[in-house]
Parts: structure tokens; sequence; C-alpha cells
């Protein structure tokens, strides 16, 4: 009997030490600092640029949509523009609830203080000026020089808005995350220039990829983020509902609509109040950029949606 006590008293002091050590190893890299190159992106004042960066922003890449507060939508929805304070609440449980920052040009809470080449590094490899690393919410690693620089420009345009922005709430699974699995994402691909617009396939997959984020949305995740399941079949959490598959699979949300239906489905806006998904930034989408998306979805691996669990 002594000898059982014994041994029982070893292994739960073992598991203490072990517990304490991985608690402590936890807390340390909680504030892990990455390198990562800053872009050669420099803010134009030219108003084409920032028109351009505005088109994009508003609409298929749907900064307003996140770098706001969620009572700014009805606004989105009627095309007015509202202020990038930040402030949006995303629930991920059981990791943690976030709020996005603010952007405007001020400098005590926005990014008024931060270089160009910071905020380019922030968005194509999600590194911070401080150098730790974001949880990856943007899609923009593969984006354009061309694109990111009007994007840059345009959020450098906004007036300042001194707005101080909610701590990050995280739980103890997303202290676990963020210590061991969020690391800076760098491009998948080698990085254009510029990319041409106009209603192809490609330029359909480069808006999907890397701009609208489609298959961030419509692709089953991993709670740090990364793809489990085929791209656009769907499957991901989202709030109270499921994305639903966006493939040419017959099993598909859209499967048999029509360019024409699919775009003034787009153009609608919000019809169900509890989707996530930036509906009123991407009916500020035009009809081409519409279409290019689209033509590129029938041209995606038909795929069933996950089971869920």
């Amino acid at each position: 009997m002594k000898i059982l006590l014994k041994t029982l008293k070893r292994i739960g002091i073992t598991l203490l030490v072990l517990v304490v050590g991985f608690v402590i190893t936890v807390s340390l890299r909680q504030n892990l600092t990455y390198e990562a190159p800053y872009p050669d992106i420099k803010a134009s004042k030219d108003s084409s640029v920032i028109a351009h960066g505005k088109d994009l922003a508003l609409g298929p890449a749907h900064c307003a949509s996140c770098h706001s507060t969620a009572n700014a939508d009805s606004l989105i929805a009627l095309g007015q523009e509202v202020p990038l304070s930040g402030g949006f609440e995303f629930k991920i449980p059981p990791v943690a609830t976030i709020y996005s920052p603010n952007i405007t040009s001020d400098s005590t809470h926005g990014i008024g203080k931060r270089t160009d080449g910071e905020i380019a590094r922030a968005l194509r490899y999600g590194v911070r000026a401080d150098g730790t690393a974001m949880f990856d919410f943007m899609p923009f690693h593969n984006v354009s020089d061309e694109d990111l620089t009007a994007i840059v420009s345009y959020v450098r345009s906004l007036k300042p808005v001194n707005k101080p922005r909610k701590q990050h709430e995280i739980e103890p699974m997303g202290r676990i995350i963020k210590a061991f699995m969020v690391e800076p994402v760098w491009p998948s691909e080698k990085i254009q220039k510029s990319v041409k617009v106009d209603t192809t396939a490609e330029y359909g997959r480069y808006l999907a990829h890397n701009v609208a984020n489609c298959v961030g949305c419509h692709t089953r995740r991993g709670l740090a983020g990364g793809y489990t399941g085929e791209q656009f079949a769907g499957g991901n959490k989202m709030g109270e509902l499921i994305t639903p598959n966006i493939t040419p699979d017959s099993s598909s949300r859209i499967y048999g609509w029509s360019e024409e239906a699919f775009i003034a489905r787009l153009k609608g806006g919000k019809v169900i109040p509890q989707s996530e998904m930036p509906w009123n930034s991407f009916k500020r989408m035009n009809d081409n950029q519409l279409k290019a998306i689209y033509r590129y979805l029938q041209t995606v691996k038909p795929a069933k949606m996950p089971k869920e669990g």
C-alpha cells in the first residue's frame, strides 16, 4: 500500500510540474515577435489611386463591414460611408472575442503613427508594428502591389476618429492557440505588380481568394484558422449559421444559378439577419466584379459540404 501511495504521489507531482511548466510556457509565448519584410508600398495622394482604394475597401475588400461597429451596417446598406474606427465584435468560441481596430488616421488610437510599410506589412504578412502576429482574419497576403497601394492610400485619407478599441478577450484555448499556432502568413504565390481588371474567371479567382475572401468563409477551418475542408464547399460555422457550399456541385446553394441570378442575389443585400456575410459591402461591387467571381466559381472543383463534427 505504501509503495502504491508513493507511486501515486510521484505521478501527481510529475503531472503538476508538467501542467505548471505548460502554463508558464503558454504565458511566455503570448507576445512572440517575428521578422517579416516591409513591402515597398508608398501611399499616394493621387485622387484616382485613392478612389480605387475606396472602391476596394468599401466593396470587395469589405473593410467597412469589419472596421466599424455592428450598428453601422444599416448605413453601409444605404451606400453611406461610415468611420472605420473599429469596434466590430468577432465571437470565436471557445477561442476569443476579437474587436476590430481603428484604422483612421488618428495618432492615438488609429494608424496615424504607423508608416506605410508597417500598414502594408500588417496586411500582407499579418505582423503588427511591434512584431507580434495577428489572428489571420484578412485575406490580403497575395493582393497586388497596385491594389495594396490603393487601399493604404485610401485609409491614409480618412479623417481621424479618436476612439479606443476594446481589449480582446482571449479564452484559455485562445491563449494556447496564440502561443503555438498564430504566426505570420506569407504570400502563397508570386505577388503581382498589378492585376488586369476584367470579367474573366482568372480575375474572379483573384477577387475570391485575395480580396473578397470568399474562400476564407466558404471553406471549413480549424480553431487556428487553417483550412480543413474542400475549398468553397462550405461547412464553416460563423455565428448561428453554417456557410453554404458554393461549388458547382449539385448540392451547392448556388447550383443552377444563372450569372444574372447570382448578380441579383449579391446586389440584393442581407436577407437572413443572422448571416455574417458582409452583404452590404458586397452589394457595392460592380457587375463586372460579380461576373468575374461567378465565372470563377463555375470552374472550381465540385465538392460536398463536410459533415458537422
